[in-house]
C-alpha cells in the first residue's frame, strides 16, 4: 500500500516517514461507501453539490455503454453529444447491433441506430441528455427511453432539418407511454 504525505503532495512511500509527517492511504471504495452511509454531513453535502447545478460533475460518474455501428456517423455524433454533456461513453463497435438490442429486450417497433446502457436503464437511438438525466434521477421502474427512427434535428441527426418527435419509456413486454414532445 503507497501513502501519501498530506503536507507535501510530491512525496510518497511505502512506509511512514519518520520526519513527523502525517501519511493517509488512500480511501478504498468500501471506506467511501462506510463513511456515505454512515455520515448524514457527507449526504447532505451530497444533496447540496447535486442542487447548485453541478449535472456536469455528476454526470462524469456515470458511465455510458454504446452499441452501435462502426460507420454509423450519427451514432458517433450522439457519443459525442453525451461526452460533451459530461458523460464517460464507452463504444462497443458492431457489424450488428440487432442481438444485443433483442438481449436488452428494446421493443422492435421502436429501434434506432444505436443502443446506449446507462445504470441499467436501455436507452435506443438520439434521446436527448436532458431526458436522460431526468428519467435517471426520477428512477423509473421502465425499462428504458426510445427515440425510435432517426428524428431530424435529434442529438446526433443536427444536419438534418428539425423535426418535432416524441421520446416513449418502455418497458420490458413492449407496453410504452409518451415520455417527453421535443
Amino acid at each position: 500500500m503507497r501513502y501519501y504525505d498530506t503536507r507535501d503532495p510530491h512525496r510518497s512511500g511505502d512506509v511512514a516517514p519518520r520526519d513527523g509527517h502525517v501519511l493517509h492511504a488512500p480511501l478504498s471504495r468500501r471506506d467511501w461507501v462506510r463513511m456515505a452511509s454512515g455520515g448524514s454531513a457527507v449526504l447532505a453535502g451530497l444533496a447540496v453539490l447535486g442542487a447548485t447545478g453541478c449535472k456536469d460533475a455528476a454526470a462524469r460518474s456515470v458511465e455510458v455503454t454504446l452499441y452501435a455501428a462502426k460507420e454509423c456517423g450519427c451514432c458517433h455524433k450522439w457519443a459525442d453529444h453525451m461526452t460533451t454533456a459530461g458523460f464517460k461513453v464507452e463504444k462497443r463497435l458492431m457489424q450488428d447491433v440487432s442481438p444485443q438490442k433483442d438481449a436488452l429486450l428494446v421493443p422492435v417497433e421502436l429501434r434506432s441506430c444505436h443502443t446506449a446502457v446507462i445504470s441499467g436503464y436501455v436507452f435506443e437511438g438520439h434521446v436527448p441528455v436532458d431526458q436522460i438525466r431526468k428519467f435517471l434521477a426520477e428512477r423509473s421502474d421502465f425499462r428504458g427511453l426510445a427515440a425510435p427512427g432517426m428524428p431530424g434535428g435529434s442529438p446526433g441527426m443536427e444536419d438534418s432539418p428539425k423535426v418535432a418527435y416524441e421520446v416513449l419509456a418502455f418497458r420490458a413486454d413492449g407496453t410504452t407511454r409518451v415520455y417527453a414532445r421535443v
